[in-house]
């Protein structure tokens, strides 16, 4: 029986829907999208969930399951879905572990902003064409931007409801394709657009980010970076998420 929920949609989400798999821990995966949950492979020990929850849904799920641990693998800038997740844990005395990324010490030459609408309003008063790499979710704030259906690339999960969103903000030039991507893909694509601006998350080595930073560099374009939000206090990485599940015997 499942004891294990796991909110994903994440390449941490899905390496530790893997080692669940291959550990013979049985676990829940839910992911927002069908995409998402596609990307898991078939496992006797995993049940997909596909589809949105409000805290209210996810706290009904948890008691009507008995879990006894959620994971919180989503993505670092989805702040709207860890505080809910967080709640419903709360409201369900029920354990709660936030997934973290792997600290990065990298130096970077960018410019960073700390929202997608701070770096439209920046771009709104330069010229010259823009690679939009931060997903599909915050794509209305580059509608402030001049002639933006022209200037803008957006690149985007290959779902044909992401797409078809993109198309009903305005946008025409858009890149449906699963990253992570390669120097040399970032490189083709910032060419064949010309596009002086690379706009990123800063998404660490799992989200291809310094692919990015080596690609925008060696094409000459303005790096804009928008900042992760501030790590959770507590959390535990990837490999230090698989020790837990093996110590409090998960897998028994």
């Amino acid at each position: 029986m499942c004891k294990i929920l796991i909110f994903g949609g994440t390449t941490e989400g899905r390496q530790l829907a893997e080692f669940c798999a291959e550990h013979r821990i049985s676990a829940y995966v839910s992911s927002a999208t069908d995409y998402g949950t596609g990307l898991i492979k078939k496992s006797g020990y995993i049940t997909k969930l596909t589809g949105r929850m409000n805290t209210e849904e996810m706290e009904s799920f948890i008691l009507s399951k008995k879990l006894r641990l959620v994971i919180d693998a989503t993505h670092p800038y989805a702040s709207e879905v860890t505080a809910n997740v967080s709640h419903a844990c709360k409201n369900a005395a029920v354990k709660y572990l936030r997934v973290i990324r792997e600290p990065d010490n990298h130096q970077i030459k960018g410019r960073y902003f700390d929202s997608t609408a701070d770096a439209a309003e920046y771009l709104r008063k330069t010229e010259g064409k823009i690679l939009i790499t931060t997903g599909s979710k915050e794509l209305k704030s580059f509608c402030c931007i001049d002639n933006y259906s022209e200037r803008c690339v957006v690149r985007v999960l290959p779902a044909e409801k992401v797409v078809m969103d993109c198309k009903k903000l305005g946008f025409t030039h858009i890149i449906a394709e699963k990253g992570p991507f390669s120097e040399e893909s970032n490189i083709h694509q910032l060419k064949a657009f010309g596009a002086e601006f690379l706009v990123t998350k800063e998404s660490g080595a799992v989200g291809g980010f310094y692919e990015k930073i080596s690609a925008a560099e060696k094409c000459g374009a303005e790096l804009l970076i928008i900042s992760r939000p501030a790590e959770p206090e507590s959390g535990l990485t990837v490999s230090g998420t698989e020790k837990l599940l093996l110590t409090e015997g998960f897998n028994e």
